[in-house]
């Protein structure tokens, strides 16, 4: 007989072959299920919220379903922050975790479920009945809803002897709703009568494999393409004007605002990608195509229940080529072109003596092989690296706590991706701040990438409270960090490492940043807090426009 674990980890094995997690007293039992399993490979994190980020990373880079595991109590608890992640930005994941006794909760338990359940997750609780039917279900509601789950295992069944059950029947494929034949003539004839036509596409678009379709249809159209900042490298020719938002160059953005008709595929319009109401023209139309049951922004003016690619298809289709004048993108080329990089690359150090993070990135995006998967942790540094390192495609960004606002998830990011893209130079970039509350985790990617570079923007403080709380009077104390040498910490990792305080610091580390090398290089890089990036400027601008209503 089997037990309650080894039957959830052989239902597991059709869906998925990577496991992140912590060892505890709730998912002893289950691990030692997955070491024994010959398809499964677990990598060891060291703090719990590491498992859920390392999961979650692992499918944006890779598209497949990844597991995270817990024991119960605090394990669980220590990884609801990345939990609440996962399910605000729709990314399908099992989180594994033990759970009280089914004879009812002990002192030290809590109702995970119901704590689950306020992040937006669906618990789904084993039993010895149907351990193969429970676990079977729980993977395809994540894959099928996009969603977050989580899989209780009640501590007393861990180990019991399982029933036998029926091989469940594989699960149906998902769902792909096409748009209704009289969305598309709408559509049609407002992208065909449009004089200034831009496609927009967001990661919906390519999770759905919408990509080409988009491309032809916007060379069809002659619209200039744009992305939001999760679907970073979706185009790639001249008429791409790059991310749109809070991380455009002005040309990127002043070439978007004079659209009259923007096609928006796969992209919820958030606040960065609207510039806070600002991206687009006071007339323009912007007609989204998303699988969101209704518009996901105010600035949407139609909208279509349908599936990025099918949409795009559909269109092609229904669309006549222009020609000759009649095309934006051949009568804006001059200005579209490399409109993503025409931005400030500010001076090699800013006034404080200390390095302007613009030319920091410049001088990086140089250096760094073009096969790179950019990781991006949260704060007020997420302002450089997605505008200033060019990505290939948009599972080559992973910015890992944008939909929750968080930080401290870059470290075990970089662990999901690295494991996804095991072939390609993971980068990750991370705050003092967010480095400092990851740290556990700068050993898992040291063991675990087979090639990494780290860079720290250190300006010893949490530079998104300085630029917005300080320049109101509140007292920085709070704000301000000790200077950390990070260099220091990751060499008594097993790392290389280097403190970069000048950009000729970075000569002695060109040469391997060039190369394909295995191993992990931490570049602990000493950025100035003078310099505010421009989204960040909205933002305290948004806040003094509110604040004196």
């Amino acid at each position: 007989m089997a037990t309650v674990s080894a039957r959830i980890v052989s239902a597991l094995l059709p869906a998925t072959t990577e496991v992140f997690g912590v060892m505890g007293n709730g998912n002893a039992h289950f691990l030692d299920a997955v070491m024994a399993a010959p398809t499964l490979h677990f990598t060891a994190v060291r703090h719990e919220a590491g498992a859920v980020a390392a999961a979650d990373a692992y499918h944006r880079a890779g598209g497949r379903l990844a597991v995270a595991t817990t024991t119960y109590g605090a394990g669980f608890t220590n990884a609801l922050t990345p939990l609440a992640e996962a399910v605000q930005a729709d990314i399908p994941l099992l989180l594994v975790v033990g759970d009280a006794p089914t004879t009812g909760l002990r002192a030290w338990d809590v109702d995970q479920a119901l704590v689950a359940k306020g992040l937006g997750a669906t618990t789904f609780t084993v039993s010895a009945a149907r351990p193969l039917a429970v676990t079977t279900a729980a993977v395809e509601h994540a894959l099928r809803h996009r969603e977050a789950v989580v899989l209780a295992i009640p501590y007393d069944l861990a180990a019991a002897e399982a029933a036998e059950e029926e091989t469940p029947a594989a699960p149906a494929p998902l769902p792909r709703p096409a748009p209704a034949a009289g969305d598309v003539d709408r559509v049609a004839a407002q992208l065909s009568s449009a004089e200034r036509p831009l496609v927009l596409a967001g990661r919906g678009a390519w999770v759905s494999g919408a990509g080409d379709a988009a491309a032809r249809l916007a060379d069809r159209l002659g619209a200039l393409t744009a992305t939001s900042g999760l679907g970073a490298g979706l185009f790639g020719d001249a008429a791409a004007l790059g991310i749109a938002g809070g991380w455009a160059s002005e040309r990127t953005a002043g070439l978007i605002e004079q659209a009259d008709v923007v096609l928006v595929l796969g992209a919820r319009l958030n606040q960065f990608t609207l510039r806070f109401g600002h991206s687009f023209g006071a007339d323009a139309r912007v007609i989204q195509v998303d699988l969101a049951a209704g518009p996901t922004s105010p600035a949407v003016t139609d909208f279509v229940h349908a599936d990025a690619r099918l949409a795009a298809e559909a269109l092609l289709a229904a669309v006549d080529r222009r020609e000759g004048e009649q095309r934006w993108s051949t009568r804006a080329a001059g200005d579209a072109l490399r409109a993503h990089d025409a931005r400030n690359d500010g001076e090699p150090t800013a006034p404080d003596g200390r390095l302007d993070p613009r030319s920091l990135c410049r001088a990086l995006d140089r250096m760094l092989p073009a096969d790179r998967t950019v990781v991006q942790d949260g704060g007020h540094f997420i302002g450089w690296a997605p505008g200033y390192l060019r990505v290939p495609a948009p599972n080559r960004l992973i910015m890992v706590g944008t939909a929750y606002q968080t930080i401290g998830l870059g470290f075990p990011s970089a662990v999901g991706a690295a494991r996804a893209l095991p072939d390609s130079t993971v980068v990750l970039c991370t705050g003092d701040g967010g480095a400092l509350m990851a740290l556990a985790d700068l050993d898992t990617v040291i063991r675990t990438a087979r090639r990494a570079v780290i860079v720290v923007f250190n300006d010893a403080a949490y530079g998104a409270e300085v630029h917005q709380y300080a320049v109101r009077g509140i007292h920085p104390g709070p704000m301000l960090i000790d200077e950390v040498d990070f260099a220091a910490v990751a060499r008594a990792l097993g790392a290389r490492s280097a403190t970069i305080d000048a950009l000729d610091d970075l000569a002695a580390v060109a040469g391997w940043l060039a190369s394909d090398d295995d191993g992990v290089l931490l570049l602990d890089c000493r950025i100035s807090r003078q310099v505010v990036a421009p989204y960040m400027q909205e933002i305290v601008a948004v806040a003094a426009r509110v604040g004196a209503r």
